[in-house]
């Protein structure tokens, strides 16, 4: 059985709602959740994936909000905690969802020691 819990793990901004509604709509796509999940990582922290998903495990955690049902696993829960995932229209960027973690462990530069594996040329803020 799926492990239903009561309070939001992270927030979902009115505009990702709308975007996830509307394309689980225009798809269909009844019985289908938002799962969100760690898709990787590196020196600037983990880097985070969605898909509209209708699998889920007994040991996968899911919520719903505003009508909206989300699915995490357990690896992925713990770097979720207290984030937001929203969706934005930037001119320049184009359309998409962004997904911002306190927890997603941005990487730090060695300084005066030595470099790090990126040899400092990634772009973190560090």
């Amino acid at each position: 059985m799926l492990q239903q819990i009561e309070t939001h793990l992270f927030t979902l901004t009115p505009a990702a709602t709308k975007a996830v509604k509307d394309i689980l709509t225009q798809r269909n796509l009844e019985g289908y959740a938002l799962r969100v999940y760690v898709a990787g990582g590196g020196c600037c922290g983990v880097n985070f994936g969605m898909a509209l998903d209708n699998q889920f495990r007994e040991i996968d955690t899911t919520f719903e909000t505003d009508g909206v049902k989300v699915v995490v696993d357990e690896i992925s829960i713990d770097y979720l905690r207290d984030a937001t995932v929203d969706f934005v229209n930037d001119p320049q960027h184009g359309n998409g969802f962004a997904i911002t973690s306190p927890n997603a462990g941005k990487h730090e530069h060695a300084h005066g020691g030595g470099e790090c594996a990126c040899g400092g040329s990634c772009a973190c803020n560090s």
